[in-house]
């Protein structure tokens, strides 16, 4: 008979109000000593604002966290770690120029008992650090600048500091996200130790394979409600993409879908194992004239990063993108704008529109920097090519020099992609069109963006709406982990793209 599970942290009914907004729901979560618990959740599940809740950052609308059979409720951040609850954060949070011990031991540096009011015992400092690390079966020079040292490695000294703070319970937020396969193993690794010291790890992720590699359980959020907790073990990754998607359905292990494009137009765009450390793996993938390619796949999965490195945002580390039939190197993306690539961005207002500049301005801008600064676009043209684009998509806007940052969601996506196609692009890039805005305005804009393909332009469409890219694609390319899971025609039903997702297909 197996020894009884000891409970560490019991969070009951926890629910979080801001204005306008129920983030959380009468949550609950149960952690207990050594066992990895994995909180799953598509974006705005409530994942980040339950983390707040736990660890002080913000104080929960009503409910109780219990700790170690004692009710408490942190603070602040310090005052949670002061209980034993530490989070490692997916942006390494330490101080780069200081030694690797420095940072461990960071407000708790050992002195000298000789040396009144000052005087840090430095062999002290790094024998501790030493001894740290090595609970952790990590051996480097502890004296060496944080900075010298890989994210990887940087990720697992937060570890160390975290739990040597008298640490019961441990939360890794996103730990793996900018890691390859061999440094997650070495993180992985450091998870096992901490589980042999008894220590309850809220792991968060957005990768299945690292659910099911390392959680005993999981606990499912969606739209800030508790779906369910389960045991790893007795929960298949179908059934963990239907409690975060919330549609229940039956997924057969093999897709019966043809995999086949009858599309026989010219190929616009190619590319071959195209790779990013960190972000995308070797991925293979062409676009044709006239074409709707659809790109879905989980939050994490890789569809942005592949977006960025089309784009030339991001720099490929290997691989090669044809364009025509032509090599080309895409390190920047006035280099991709000068070949005929757009890309309209995720993050609409903080990457897309410059609010203070009206829609006119905004609408030449990319045609703009295509041209190079000089010379300036005349004032005549542009009120021309603002004036078609605001007829063509039909921009609801006072006059074509209303400051754009006046407009809704779905208006400024109307310019964004207006923006675009003043340069005549061979391929559209578009990430998220149509989040954030409203139905009609999704329906205007989804009836454009088909009836440019239908004019010869290849559309890359990136939606995390499902039945979205199914109405409009006519091939599907899946993404999962990072990596291309698989590819599926247009036309095909859910139950498939879903099966690809959950690695079952």
């Amino acid at each position: 008979m197996s020894a009884p599970v000891e409970c560490v942290l019991k969070a009951r009914e926890i629910s979080r109000e801001f204005p306008g907004v129920r983030a959380l729901d009468n949550v609950q979560l149960t952690l207990c000593a050594g066992e990895v618990h994995a909180l799953m959740g598509q974006n705005g599940a409530g994942k980040s604002t339950l983390i707040k809740v736990l660890t002080g950052a913000c104080p929960p609308t009503s409910g109780t966290i219990e700790l170690d059979g004692q009710f408490i409720q942190p603070h602040s951040p310090l005052d949670a770690q002061r209980h034993g609850i530490s989070t490692v954060y997916q942006e390494v949070n330490l101080c780069p120029n200081l030694s690797v011990a420095e940072n461990i031991f960071a407000g708790r540096y050992p002195y000298h008992p000789w040396f009144k009011g000052g005087g840090i015992d430095w062999q002290a400092l790094n024998q501790r650090a030493h001894e740290v690390l090595e609970k952790l079966n990590l051996h480097i020079d502890v004296a060496r600048q944080l900075s010298s040292y890989p994210v990887a490695i940087q990720q697992m000294i937060a570890i160390a500091r975290a739990t040597n703070i008298s640490a019961r319970v441990l939360i890794l937020d996103e730990p793996t996200s900018s890691l390859d396969d061999h440094e997650v193993k070495q993180l992985f690794a450091v998870i096992e130790r901490l589980r042999t010291q008894g220590i309850a790890i809220l792991f968060v992720t957005h990768f299945l394979d690292q659910v099911y590699e390392i959680s005993d359980r999981i606990t499912v959020l969606r739209n800030g409600l508790f779906v369910g907790e389960y045991l790893t073990s007795e929960l298949d990754r179908n059934g963990l993409v239907a409690a975060m998607v919330g549609r229940e359905f039956i997924m057969n292990n093999k897709s019966d879908a043809v995999h086949a494009n009858s599309n026989t137009n010219a190929c616009v765009l190619e590319a071959k194992q195209l790779t990013r450390k960190g972000q995308i793996h070797p991925i293979d993938l062409e676009i044709k004239q006239g074409e709707v390619l659809g790109v879905v796949g989980l939050l994490g999965s890789g569809r942005t990063e592949l977006a960025r490195l089309l784009f030339g945002l991001d720099s490929a580390d290997g691989g090669s993108v044809h364009v025509d039939g032509k090599l080309l190197s895409l390190d920047s993306p006035h280099d991709a704008i000068a070949h005929g690539l757009a890309l309209c961005p995720e993050e609409r207002k903080t990457e897309g529109i410059i609010a203070e500049l009206s829609v006119r301005e905004n609408i030449v801008l990319a045609l703009q920097a295509r041209n190079g600064l000089l010379p300036r676009i005349a004032f005549k043209e542009q009120k021309e090519l603002a004036t078609k684009f605001v007829a063509l998509l039909g921009i609801k806007t006072a006059n074509i020099e209303t400051p754009i940052g006046q407009l809704s969601g779905g208006n400024q996506q109307k310019v964004l992609l207006g923006r675009w196609l003043a340069t005549h692009p061979r391929l559209l890039i578009l990430d998220e069109p149509t989040r954030g805005i409203d139905v009609a305005a999704k329906h205007e804009l989804t009836t454009a963006i088909m009836a440019l393909a239908r004019e010869g332009m290849a559309v890359l469409f990136i939606s995390a709406e499902l039945d979205e890219v199914l109405l409009e694609s006519d091939r599907i390319l899946v993404m999962r982990d990072r990596r291309k899971a698989g590819e599926l025609p247009g036309g095909c039903d859910e139950q498939a793209v879903y099966a690809l997702i959950a690695g079952q297909a």
